[in-house]
Parts: structure tokens; sequence; C-alpha cells
């Protein structure tokens, strides 16, 4: 049967069962969005296949597929499927720091979304390129970086690592306090 695997927001790979070969046919492969069936895409799909990659698909979309044999041997009835692309992720939409001190500050950011796996901070002095990666649970929201130089501003980016692979980044610059002096 025809059905859907590796579904993100913008694409999903169909699978189906080898009806046909190079020799003795190919398959028609029809796509919509099934609230605008006059959006409808056509393919032709060589018969040796047997799966096949939709990409630049809209997302949170339920689509109406139809895979339709075209055999010059065996008739095949057409298969169908429905698949629905996920939500669309989204990148951190605010990084704040607080509580900044001569050698420390404190990075928050929202919002934090079950589809995270880990957050990635990257975060170094300006101008320069000395950059430090630090971890953080995708359940967690906020981090301390320490062992900073005074007096000193950094860039930080907060880069969302979502469980499909795909990443998401925002930046913000950060100033420690002038150090004790003496």
């Amino acid at each position: 049967r025809l059905h859907a695997t590796d579904v993100t927001s913008s694409s999903f790979r169909l699978e189906w069962p080898k009806l046909l070969s190079q020799e003795t046919g190919y398959y028609s492969l029809e796509y919509a969005p099934r609230a605008e069936p006059a959006r409808k895409r056509t393919l032709q799909v060589s018969g040796a296949h047997t799966s096949l990659v939709l990409r630049e698909l809209a997302p949170e979309t339920t689509y109406e597929v139809a895979l339709i044999p075209e055999s010059n041997v065996h008739y095949f009835p057409p298969q169908s499927t429905r698949v629905t692309t996920l939500a669309e992720e989204i990148s951190p939409v605010q990084v704040l720091i607080s509580e900044s001190g001569p050698h420390s500050f404190h990075v928050s950011w929202a919002p934090v979304l079950d589809s995270v796996a880990t957050y990635q901070l990257l975060y170094g002095p300006l101008p320069g390129n000395s950059v430090k990666v630090l971890e953080v649970d995708g359940r967690q929201n906020s981090t301390v970086v320490e062992h900073l130089a005074p007096n000193t501003t950094y860039l930080v980016t907060v880069t969302a690592i979502y469980r499909s692979g795909k990443e998401k980044s925002l930046s913000a610059k950060a100033c420690t306090q002038e150090g004790e002096r003496g």
C-alpha cells in the first residue's frame, strides 16, 4: 500500500510496493492540498522506483496523494493516501541577557518547544573569532555563561536543534561588567 514516512513541515517520503519495473511502465503521482484540489500537481515516476520525496509543501496541510500505475502489461488500481505535514518549526523568538557580572551573565530564551531536542549556545567576545559552545537540554530555557572577561562585549547565539535535524538561531549581544580594580 502507498504510505508516507519521514513527514516534516515541508516534505514527506512516499513508499509503495513494487508493482512495475522499468520495462513494464511508469507511475503517475498526483498530489494536492485537500482544501485546494485545483492546485493538483502530477509527476511521472519511473517504474523502477518504489519511493519518492515530495518537497516544498505547505506546513500543517493535508495532502491527497494518488499513485496511478501506468502499466502496459496489467491493470493496477490507483492507490491513494492522505498525508498531513507538520507544523512549521519556529526559531527562538527572544534571547534575554540578565544578571551580568564581570565574569558571567544569565541567558534565557523563549519559546520552549516540544520539538526541540537541544539548544546550543555559542558565545565569544566581539570583535574576535574565539567561540565557545554550550549544550543545553531542550526542556530548559536558560543557562549561566561563566569564566568571561570583564568589561567585554560578547555575541551570544542560541540555536534550537529540532528532533527533525533542522536548526534555527537567534543572536543577542551581552556586556560583562567592569571588574574590581586593584
